[in-house]
């Protein structure tokens, strides 16, 4: 195909965007990029049903977010809108007419009723070629019934014929060449009884009057494929068709089905970019931002999911993964998300990251326990812990004691250290502490240090306890270094509180 690449996403507003949305959208925005094209954004909203308020605008976020900038759509504009389909309304119809008109289509007038009744009798019945003949429809019904029934505006769809005993054939970008025998397929609705398209009839319209030259979807949209290149042949767009790929999907960690927002509520990681609040029953479910993701993190981790470049390079910038992305590497079995592997892909990335950037980042999770904290005491603590920390949210859990005193201590960790003379050292340090003029990481080890020396016990002995009073459990950065960025006040009032409660 010699024409100048044009691709979309096309996502429904229909509620959070999952990972799995978001690499469809990466994977085209990467082979755009690699080969000078347009990257479109195109809102398929026709069903207005399953339409949800904030989500158009929300799927746009998360896109700001992650770096997938479109050269079109709703808010960026461009030659070939409108480019949300709701506002396209107008052009559908006479496509849908164009079939009738030409015997690749016909109108259904049953109404619900009817097709429960259809199904009823048969729990696996589909409208297709062995029951289209039994059913209320133009192709049973006399030209002047149905031109009456069209006159009196009686509800009714349209549906594709499809023609039993063909095969179709069509060569997958990833999968190679695919083969479907139509007396499996139905006859699906194309247009709808509200005038509006269903996704099958949309998406072939909309792809060929925005001149898609390549289109990306999930494998799940698999089993639409013939009806799609029938309507393709039908309509007369044929030599137009863009080239498909049909993109693996993200399974769940064990390897069993496709990963869902339930997933991830049950084994405690998010499947969304971004937090998604429901309009209509107010759940909110996490999203990989708020959970503390850099955004070039999880691009990163997801164009790995389903991706390699043919190398063990796991670390790639966006503008890298443009020149590295080829979809011959695109794999063609479903990729197991890790939660673990996702946040291994974030740690490289907060390490990578200079200590001003994660200053600002990280602002937000401490001031959300403690309120405002200065750029001064981020500066000293950030450095000391990001070596330990995964996510943004880490930076609290691992790095609270620098901001307030710990509320709680392990005790009976304490408790294995102490004895009298443990309770007379630190009863002693105290009293060196308060005249202690410099107050310095290094002026406090060396009172430490001198005391310890001075007292004949072993630093060991004393270590642990010192730790666990200060930060309260056995973690964090080294000790001194603690006791350096919290200060003089502090330190005295967590040992002193400390020291008589063990």
């Amino acid at each position: 195909m010699n024409r100048p690449v044009r691709t979309r996403f096309a996502p429904s507003p229909t509620g959070g965007l999952h990972l799995g949305g978001v690499r469809t959208a990466l994977y085209n925005f990467l082979f755009t990029r690699k080969h000078g094209g347009t990257f479109v954004l195109r809102i398929e909203d026709t069903d207005q049903t399953r339409f949800v308020p904030g989500a158009e605008e929300y799927i746009i976020k998360c896109l700001e977010w992650c770096g997938i900038t479109p050269d079109e759509s709703t808010t960026a504009g461009g030659n070939y809108g409108p480019y949300r389909q709701s506002e396209r309304k107008h052009l559908y119809a006479q496509y849908a007419q164009q079939l009738v008109a030409a015997g690749h289509a016909y109108y259904a007038f049953d109404t619900p009723e009817e097709l429960a009744q259809m199904r009823a009798a048969n729990a696996n019945q589909q409208y297709d070629h062995t029951i289209r003949m039994q059913m209320r429809n133009s192709l049973v019904l006399p030209d002047t019934e149905v031109a009456t029934l069209l006159a009196q505006g009686v509800p009714h769809v349209i549906r594709i014929k499809m023609t039993p005993g063909e095969t179709l054939t069509f060569t997958d970008l990833i999968r190679g060449e695919i083969s479907f025998d139509t007396s499996l397929v139905d006859d699906k609705v194309l247009l709808k009884a509200d005038g509006m398209p269903t996704y099958h009839l949309a998406v072939v319209v909309d792809d060929y009057l925005m001149q898609i030259t390549h289109a990306f979807r999930g494998e799940e949209w698999l089993p639409s494929a013939p009806v799609h290149l029938l309507l393709w042949e039908y309509l007369g767009w044929k030599e137009k068709m863009p080239d498909w790929a049909h993109l693996p999907l993200i399974l769940k960690p064990d390897g069993y089905g496709k990963l869902s927002k339930r997933d991830g509520q049950r084994l405690g990681f998010p499947v969304f970019a971004m937090n998604w609040t429901d309009p209509a029953t107010g759940e909110t479910m996490t999203g990989f931002c708020e959970r503390g993701f850099l955004p070039e993190a999880f691009v990163n981790m997801l164009a790995m999911l389903g991706w390699n470049d043919g190398t063990t390079q796991e670390i790639f910038s966006l503008e890298e993964l443009v020149q590295a992305f080829s979809l011959e590497r695109v794999h063609k079995a479903g990729a197991k998300f890790d939660f673990e592997k996702a946040k291994w892909f974030n740690q490289q990335y907060i390490q990578q990251a200079s200590d001003d950037v994660l200053v600002l980042l990280v602002r937000p999770y401490i001031e959300e326990h403690v309120g405002e904290v200065t750029d001064e005491l981020l500066w000293q603590v950030v450095p000391l812990i990001k070596e330990r920390c995964s996510l943004l949210a880490d930076f609290w859990d691992q790095g609270h004691f620098f901001f307030k005193d710990p509320e709680t201590i392990d005790v009976d960790a304490i408790r294995e250290k102490w004895n009298d003379s443990t309770q007379q050292f630190f009863t002693a340090w105290l009293e060196a502490l308060d005249q202690l003029e410099v107050w310095s990481a290094e002026s406090v080890e060396r009172s430490f240090n001198e005391l310890v020396a001075a007292q004949g016990i072993k630093k060991g002995a004393v270590m642990l306890p010192l730790r666990i009073m200060l930060v309260g459990g056995k973690y964090g950065p080294g000790v001194f270094e603690i006791a350096g960025v919290v200060g003089k006040e502090a330190v005295v009032r967590r040992l002193r509180r400390n020291l008589f409660s063990v």
